[in-house]
């Protein structure tokens, strides 16, 4: 018999409706990932977060800069243009912008005619553990928000691999799949756990911790135990801890204590989203390994980059899947409301609603 749930809350109430959430915003003042750093390279870059068109371009010393993607001559889009030094330059009449927005360059411009003192807005962004992350409200806040931070991706002991989630749904449908263990039947051979039993429940106006008892396939203590990500006859089942966590407008899980998962959100609009899914290996238990080089170590780190990503790729393809039907059959009939009974849905519900009415 399952054991009852413990529920620790702070979100205020009452829950909004299902339909108030699926038409939700995004909170902007919170950094949101809109690139890995390898997608951007010596060309701008287009990305939309949450309806705003963005162009990213890195300078001549490498670093990233975040401007509107509109030339306020023609209003075409600047990401169609080409990187010039410093400057980003618009392919229609060649004219050149700064990280900061300023025109600097009109070639055509006479010995008689001024740069037009228009500025383009930008973003506050960093590049930062392998992401390019951004800062799409109020810029005065942005120093005072944390960032959520992938501390693994550059740890000697973390073996990272990432996919890109792409679905044509509300960002709500993705993080309550995230949150929701119950689902792994979709999954088959693909996850790494099974049996799952929501233990309790934390929440704050700033995240939802699920801590769910479980059962894991797999356990990363010999060199070749990597193999069980592969093969499915090397798994055996072990009792384990599952902990998911919504930390608006993220979302991370630990597995044990060898696999960590994390999910960064790029909302495009109300039934769009595009997110990168990471998932971390610890190679914590191989106690030999750390005895040898750091150079040694940093090797075996790098060639086992996106080792599993096929793994995850399979995943989301089909999550994508129900995610879109629910998107689908919402547009159909927005008033009608299934049964739930995973707690952790409305707490995930309750936290959209109450950051989306955050000045």
């Amino acid at each position: 018999m399952v054991q009852p749930i413990s529920i620790a809350a702070s979100i205020p109430k009452p829950a909004p409706s299902v339909e108030a959430v699926r038409r939700t915003a995004i909170n902007s003042n919170h950094w949101y990932v809109v690139a890995q750093s390898r997608e951007l390279t010596d060309q701008p870059l287009a990305i939309v977060l949450w309806h705003q068109q963005i162009v990213l371009y890195r300078d001549s010393h490498g670093s990233v800069h975040a401007l509107e993607d509109r030339c306020p001559h023609r209003q075409v889009r600047l990401s169609h243009g080409q990187v010039q030094g410093n400057q980003l330059e618009c392919i229609y009449h060649g004219w050149q912008f700064n990280g900061t927005g300023a025109c600097v360059d009109v070639p055509y411009l006479t010995e008689k005619q001024r740069l037009p003192n228009c500025r383009l807005r930008t973003y506050p962004v960093r590049e930062q553990d392998g992401f390019i992350w951004l800062f799409p409200g109020d810029a005065a806040q942005a120093d005072s928000i944390p960032l959520l931070g992938l501390p693994e991706w550059d740890h000697i002991n973390y073996i990272a691999s990432y996919t890109t989630i792409d679905t044509q749904a509300h960002f709500s449908f993705l993080i309550e799949n995230l949150m929701d263990m119950y689902h792994g039947r979709l999954h088959d051979d693909l996850q790494a756990w099974a049996n799952p039993v929501l233990r309790d429940i934390e929440s704050s106006p700033i995240r939802v911790d699920a801590h769910y008892d479980a059962e894991s396939y797999y356990k990363i203590d010999k060199i070749y135990s990597v193999g069980q990500l592969f093969i499915p006859a090397m798994r055996k089942l072990r009792p384990t801890n599952l902990d998911v966590s919504y930390v608006y407008p993220h979302w991370r899980s630990v597995l044990g204590s060898d696999f960590k998962i994390y999910c960064l959100f790029c909302p495009v609009n109300a039934t769009h989203t595009k997110a990168y899914l990471v998932h971390f290996v610890s190679l914590g238990a191989f106690h030999r390994l750390h005895k040898l080089p750091v150079r040694f170590r940093r090797f075996v780190k790098n060639r086992l980059f996106n080792a599993a990503r096929g793994l995850l790729a399979g995943l989301v393809e089909q999550d994508v899947l129900m995610m879109e039907d629910e998107q689908r059959a919402f547009e159909a009939m927005p008033q009608r409301k299934g049964p739930e009974f995973n707690p952790a849905i409305s707490k995930v519900q309750q936290l959209i609603h109450h950051q989306a009415t955050q000045p």
